[in-house]
């Protein structure tokens, strides 16, 4: 299959009018089936990558199923967001290690059950899991659930890996929390570590970021604030140029010009656009649950009942939309947050996130000026 007269999203983060080759999964250097897709002069870019995304179309992913996961990545590669990292909340002990045990019979089924392998052609890539907890701060808790709170635990992360088939691939965790630091120590060169829901202040995080958490969790929502004489976990990662910071561009949780600021302050080589979203995105208003709480949601907003908001009700695609329309950050800058600097912070960028020779081919064509998706390529197959 050949993309022809389109403008693609290159290596460099810039757009120049090129073909674009896959050979079955894969991007390559030539194709030779005769096959040609005419983008009609639009905007080729690579399929969106949501490193931080609880739920959608009503599934969540501590719902602990197949069928929730399964519907889960369906919903999302139909929204343009064709590779995943699906992400757990503060909850007990025996959900998550459920949720590990749904994670490992996902992908045994995608690899033995014919019913399985066929529905997989319209999902999106699971990455890994976000253990989004339980190891964050009481304080900052957000929509987080507060009995359930637990001090850093390496050996429950590890039976997690063992469980789940090694697919942890981020622990988000407040490093002022007794044993963080040795828990990042220990395990940071194996899972990625995300300072999230933390009181931390300056030197506490940048300690963390020292001993090897190189990510932030949604920056501004559950942490300390950024202030002239205390800079707090933001100050910290202007000051380490090696950490990758999630921003939620939802138009809910910030206002615009706040995330166009972070995005100039903090550089666009580190920004990584995530969702964030509920069960409940993709869906009508009402009431749903999250972590154990009712959420309701009223349009673009879902809260819990006390006014606190609780994640998204919107997709990383209308996320990247609203950042280049309303945050008016540029399409490149945009794009770059949401495809390969989501792909490099969970160490998945090997295979995802470009538009480059051996990578999974996964491809949206969008239009230039609407920005409505036009074709959705999911590892070759056009959905």
């Amino acid at each position: 299959m050949k993309i022809v007269n389109g403008l693609v999203y290159g290596e460099n983060y810039k757009f120049s009018q090129k073909d674009v080759c896959i050979k079955g999964e894969f991007f390559a250097d030539t194709s030779d089936d005769g096959a040609e897709i005419d983008a009609g002069g639009n905007y080729v870019i690579p399929g969106l990558v949501d490193v931080h995304v609880h739920g959608c179309h009503n599934s969540d992913f501590c719902d602990a199923t197949y069928e929730s996961i399964s519907d889960f990545l369906s919903y999302e590669a139909a929204a343009g967001v064709t590779s995943i990292c699906l992400t757990t909340m503060t909850v007990p002990e025996d959900k998550l290690l459920n949720v590990a045990r749904a994670t490992a019979e996902y992908f045994k089924k995608i690899e033995e059950d014919e019913s399985a392998i066929k529905a997989h052609t319209k999902e999106a890539s699971f990455l890994g899991i976000n253990m989004e907890g339980p190891f964050i701060s009481p304080e900052k808790k957000g929509s987080q659930e507060l009995s359930d709170i637990k001090l850093p635990d390496v050996s429950f992360v590890r039976k997690m890996q063992e469980i789940s088939g090694n697919k942890i691939c981020m622990v988000d965790i407040a490093p002022e929390r007794d044993g963080a630091m040795d828990f990042i120590k220990e395990l940071s060169s194996e899972i990625v570590i995300s300072i999230a829901h933390t009181n931390a202040d300056y030197d506490t995080a940048c300690k963390a970021m020292e001993l090897g958490a190189n990510h932030v969790t949604h920056l501004f929502n559950a942490m300390s604030p950024y202030h002239h004489r205390e800079p707090g976990v933001l100050g910290a990662a202007f000051d380490n140029k090696d950490v990758m910071i999630e921003i939620i561009t939802d138009g809910v949780h910030h206002h615009p010009t706040v995330d166009r600021a972070s995005f100039a302050m903090l550089g666009e080589e580190r920004m990584v656009i995530i969702s964030d979203s509920m069960r409940a995105t993709g869906m009508p208003d009402g009431e749903y649950e999250l972590g154990g709480h009712k959420v309701f949601v009223n349009g673009k907003k879902a809260t819990l009942s006390d006014g606190t908001i609780a994640a998204s009700v919107s997709n990383l695609y209308d996320c990247m939309v609203n950042c280049i329309k309303v945050i008016k950050v540029p399409v490149e800058t945009a794009v770059r947050a949401a495809t390969i600097n989501a792909a490099r912070s969970v160490r998945m960028d090997k295979m995802y996130g470009s538009i480059s020779t051996g990578k999974y081919a996964d491809v949206l064509i969008i239009d230039k000026e609407t920005f409505e998706i036009k074709t959705i390529i999911l590892r070759g197959n056009i959905l």
